[in-house]
């Protein structure tokens, strides 16, 4: 949670932030419990029944709870302080979290397409009333585990990785139910590994699509919503900015953009510069919510010489 200007107000924050943080660990940690049965459940259910399916749901439903495992030692490391190891602070461990989740969805998307291709060529049998009954099961603890989830992954990338794992489970259980009643019907063994096939391409199609907001934050990205070049163009703009260089523009965590950036202030106006400097700071924040600023001020006489306006050229 991009928590740390929220904490002094009992937790809960005037932003966004409906739940006080730790009965939202404690939501995160009943949705945990519940996977886990889950997937020991549905490993059962699949080798009893020979359902592929099956057991790519419960694979699934193990990184779910894996994965909010993650997310939940992650919220609580991200509420730590800054202190002299870690200067910024640990919100960056929840996006850590994120990028770990995502790796590990893209690697089972991978193996469970490969392992429903082996058996479409070599199909094997499947008891289909099993797998109806024990994906049924898995639904109902899916759609749990996203009602515990669901508020808290709008604030959070976080928490909206672990919140996608679980819609993609409850697509698989539905998906599983499915195959259950074609594989009963019409003895058609066949959907089993098909139906593995669409799980494990929604996993791979939701996990690529999201990773790359992740390794954005990760890199240092500048925040998605913003365009760098008018930032910059605002602050030229700005009474007393003789020029601006040496700007960074990048997000500390989900919802932290921060900037760094060199100000030169015109000759015979250095008297001005602390007054600059707020105007300067006042309008990153009322513009672009930009409230981590960091300003070197220079007098535009002694400025750094031919500087470039981005980076450290």
């Amino acid at each position: 949670m991009a928590g740390h200007s929220h904490q002094h107000h009992g937790g809960h924050g005037h932003h966004h932030h409906h739940i006080d943080p730790e009965a939202g660990d404690w939501r995160v940690g009943g949705a945990i419990a519940v996977n886990l049965a889950l997937t020991l459940a549905q490993i059962v259910g699949g080798l009893v029944s020979g359902s592929l399916a099956l057991i790519a749901d419960a694979l699934h439903n193990l990184s779910d709870a894996v994965s909010l495992g993650i997310a939940l030692a992650a919220r609580r490391i991200a509420r730590r302080p800054a202190d002299a190891e870690m200067t910024f602070g640990y919100g960056r461990a929840e996006v850590v979290a994120a990028l770990v989740n995502y790796t590990t969805l893209i690697l089972i998307g991978l193996y469970l397409g490969y392992e429903a291709i082996a058996r479409i060529f070599a199909p094997e049998p499947v008891i289909g009333w099993i797998m109806i009954w024990v994906a049924g099961l898995a639904l109902v603890v899916d759609l749990v585990t996203a009602a515990l989830t669901y508020t808290m992954s709008k604030d959070s990338v976080n928490i909206r990785a672990a919140f996608a794992h679980n819609l993609a489970d409850a697509l698989g259980s539905v998906a599983v139910i499915v195959a259950g009643v074609a594989v009963l019907v019409f003895g058609w063994v066949w959907v089993d590994p098909a139906v593995t096939l669409a799980i494990a391409g929604y996993i791979l199609w939701m996990s690529l699509g999201q990773i790359g907001g992740v390794i954005r934050i990760l890199m240092l990205g500048a925040p998605p919503d913003l365009d760098t070049a008018a930032v910059l163009d605002h602050l030229r703009g700005i009474d007393g900015v003789a020029s601006v260089h040496h700007v960074h523009l990048w997000q500390m965590q989900e919802n932290t953009p921060a900037l760094d950036a060199h100000v030169a202030v015109p000759q015979g106006r250095w008297g001005e510069a602390d007054a600059i400097k707020a105007r300067v700071k006042r309008a990153l924040e009322e513009r672009y919510g930009i409230g981590h600023v960091t300003l070197e001020m220079e007098c535009a006489a002694h400025a750094c010489d031919g500087a470039s306006a981005i980076g450290h050229g």
